[in-house]
């Protein structure tokens, strides 16, 4: 179980470092799909360990939202490349005004 954990922490950093440092919104992106599967991770491991359901349902629960968010982001950043030719993260803070 520790070594299910481990990777769940892995990968969550990885996604969070590439979230804080990446400027371009596809790969920010995947750094938030990376963290959400690793919470997934995390939380079927758990649910495996206390031997019920409630973390799996939880995962199901996340990859829902996770569903959702992929098509809404997605838009997003095509809107964002159609209207600047870019999808960088700085570029999109212009879209404010």
């Amino acid at each position: 179980m520790n070594e299910y954990i481990t990777l769940s922490l892995i990968l969550f950093t990885i996604g969070a470092v590439g979230v804080l440092i990446r400027r371009n919104a596809i790969i920010v992106f995947m750094c938030i799909e990376l963290m959400l599967n690793a919470t997934n991770l995390a939380f079927v491991t758990f649910s495996r360990q206390h031997g019920n359901l409630d973390g799996q349902v939880a995962a199901f629960f996340v990859m829902v939202v996770a569903a959702a968010e992929v098509v809404v982001g997605l838009s997003i950043i095509v809107s964002i490349y159609r209207a600047r030719r870019t999808t960088s993260v700085d570029d999109a803070s212009l879209l404010k005004s």
